[in-house]
Parts: structure tokens; sequence; C-alpha cells
């Protein structure tokens, strides 16, 4: 979903010259690569004919084409912080599980415990390989006939491949129904009103994950209350051929309420502020979750086998990684590029070579921080908190918490 991710362009090792090539495999040792422009499988919001109308800006993020401004980035950042928005979630691939084995074979593949939910609960999970490294991020969510998980659109051939291929002896059907839906958010401080106002359900008292069926103009809706960027919200999930005049009738609700619907830029913003870490920018197939500091929100250590998991426990017995995902708070305005490198600090011999340890994975600029802020892998040995860290044209400051 990035500004970032979308605008990568290809190149290979075959073009580079041996010096340069070995450059890379070095850095590549130090931060995970960004997933290439034919890495990504771009398609459509099916609201892309109402954001046309209503003149966003368009880009590619996630692997779909998303508005990345409706109107300006302070009045939507403003809008977000203070009333309500309603912004556009349709990088996702959706795909439902039935079956009597559905929940004891998902269990078996995924990072977390899916046996545990009860129905309209959900959890965050990874799919990951043998060896450990993030396939997809998931969210899994009990229904009482049937396993509704959400994941990316940027991997999504891959993501339904890999769910589908362990089905042997199992009593289990998948189904790839990601053209069938479509999604968006509700969030802010009166994300609730509107909600309410649509569907009769009040936020308050749930927990997040929870998912309940619901009924808006009409039409039959999946609901989940999900925070994008740590205020009140929730995620709607309806019929295609309804998901434009739903947004067309909650989008006049939120003016209503002094809100506005925002583009990729602002939300990307506010999730950087709330420490919320973006696939495939923050995290993908070139890392493993202790490296993406998703071990308390993504694993379970006692649920059990499954794939990967001998990796996650060996580093968990070890107790620390080489490198990890931090938050910075960034000495410019303006937004590093994505894959800018990071350099130990050497104040007391500049003459030195600088010492590369770190990459920015994603970034934006922060009204609430007055400067840039963003994400980056950074080696333990200059990853603490406060840690000072040069690039080129500023200083990049590690903050506590990811």
């Amino acid at each position: 979903m990035p500004s970032t991710a979308a605008r990568l362009t290809h190149s290979t090792t075959s073009q580079r010259p041996a010096a340069a090539q070995r450059h890379l495999i070095i850095c590549l040792c130090i931060a995970p690569r960004a997933l290439r422009a034919n890495d990504l499988q771009i398609m459509d919001t099916p609201l892309l004919d109402e954001h046309k109308i209503a003149g966003a800006t368009l880009a590619s993020y996630h692997g779909c084409t998303l508005p990345e401004f409706f109107t300006t980035f302070a009045d939507e950042y403003r809008a977000a912080r203070e009333a309500v928005a309603i912004f556009d979630t349709n990088w996702h691939t959706i795909v439902e599980l039935t079956g009597p084995d559905r929940v004891r074979y998902l269990n078996a593949i995924v990072s977390n415990d899916v046996k545990t939910l009860g129905e309209g609960r959900g959890t965050l999970a990874l799919l990951l390989n043998p060896q450990g490294h993030i396939l997809a991020e998931l969210e899994i969510y009990a229904l009482q006939d049937k396993l509704l998980v959400l994941s990316h659109a940027s991997v999504r051939e891959r993501t339904v491949a890999t769910l589908d291929k362990f089905i042997i002896m199992d009593d289990v059907t998948l189904s790839d129904v990601t053209e069938q839906f479509g999604s968006f958010a509700i969030e802010g401080p009166r994300a609730g009103t509107v909600i309410a106002e649509a569907c009769g359900l009040s936020l308050e008292g749930f927990s997040e994950h929870v998912f309940a069926e619901v009924q808006i103009d009409g039409v039959a809706c999946h609901l989940i209350r999900h925070s994008h960027f740590g205020l009140p919200g929730a995620e709607i999930i309806a019929p295609r051929e309804h998901l434009r005049l739903l947004w067309k009738n909650l989008r006049a609700s939120v003016s209503a309420q002094h809100g506005a619907a925002i583009g990729m830029r602002a939300l990307n913003s506010l999730r950087l502020e709330a420490g919320i870490p973006w696939f495939p920018d923050d995290f993908n197939d070139t890392v493993i979750p202790h490296e993406a500091a998703l071990e308390v929100t993504h694993i379970s250590f006692t649920k059990g086998c499954y794939t990967g998991q001998e990796i996650v426990e060996r580093v968990r017995s070890r107790g620390q990684v080489n490198r990890r995902r931090v938050r910075l708070k960034i000495s410019t305005v303006e937004p590093p590029a994505v894959l800018t490198r990071l350099y130990a600090a050497n104040a007391e011999d500049k003459t030195a070579e600088p010492k590369e340890i770190g990459i920015i994975t994603s970034s934006e600029f922060s009204p609430a921080a007055n400067a840039a802020i963003g994400m980056a892998y950074v080696r333990r040995e200059y990853n603490s908190p406060s840690s000072i860290l040069d690039f080129n044209g500023g200083t990049a400051e590690v903050l506590e918490g990811t």
C-alpha cells in the first residue's frame, strides 16, 4: 500500500556491474527488499468510478488502484483526527473456507490460534514458508458456517495457492471470493455515531476484530471492528454490486459529522503515527516475524505445529535477531524515499567511510510530530530508542516501541 510499494521500478542484478551486485547482496543482508513492480498484481477498486466522479487523485497502493487524495492532505488528516474519515480498503484478497475440517486445517498452517476463535471473533496471523519468511498477513474471522480470510491483493495468487495446496485429505473447500465483495472503512472520534445511524450497532464495548452481520440500506454486510490508525472504527465488507451505493450514502453521513473521505497519503501518515506496519511495505517475504516485530500481535506460542514454526521457536529461544523493524522520527519535513539507506552516525571522524546499518521501508509527513516519520529495519547494535542514524539529507531518531 504505499505511495511507496506501488511506484517501485524493476531492475535485475544481471544488468548491474559486479561491484554493484556485491553491494546489493550486502544491503539485503541488512534489510528487506521492497516488492518490485512486477511482483504486484494491480487491480482496480470497485469504487473507482465513484472516486473519479469525486475528482480524486489515484495511484497504485498494495496491489490496487486507490485514491491518493480527495482534497488536500491537511484537510483529510484533520477530518480523520477531529471528526471521522471514510476510506477505500479494497487492497484485500478475500477467501472463504467451508467444510467440517476448515478450522483444524487452517490452524495447522498459520501462525496464530484459529481453534479458540469463537463465532464472531477474529485474529491476525501470518502465512509463513518453511524458512519462517512471511508470505502473507491474514485476518481470520470465524462465522457460523465458514472462515473468512482477508489478505492482500499484491500477493493474491500466491496466497490462495499456498492456502489451497495442503488441502489433500481434509474436508475443506476454499473459495476465492475477491471478485464478489468490496470494502471500505470508517474511523475517527465520530465513527461510532456514523455506524450507529447506519445499522444500529454500537462500537462501544466491541473489541478489535469482533465481527457482526448487519443490514445497511437493506444490504447484508459484514462489519468488523477494526482500527487502521488507532481510533474507533469499523470496516464494512459488502457485495460488489451494492458497494457504490453504500459508499455514497455513508460518505454523506460522514460529511454530516464534519468528516471527509481520505486518501492513502493521509491514511499512511495516520497509521505511522499509530505505529501500525503495512504489508508488503514494512514486512514481506524477505523477513521473519521477530525481525518485523510481529511476534506479539500475529503469533501464538502455545497452539502447536504450523508451517515455519521451527524457525519461529528457534529465534524465540535464541532471544534476539540481527535486525528489527523500528519507528523513526526524521529530522526533515519531506519524507525520505522508500529504500533510503541509514548509516551509523560518526560524529568523531567525518572522514570515515559511512557504515550502512539499515533501510527505510515507509515514511510520511506527520502533523503531530511536525516532521516526517517512518519505519525502518536497523541492525540491533543501533536500534535502541533515542539512537540517531544518518541518511543522505538528514538524521533519524529511533523511537521507543514497535
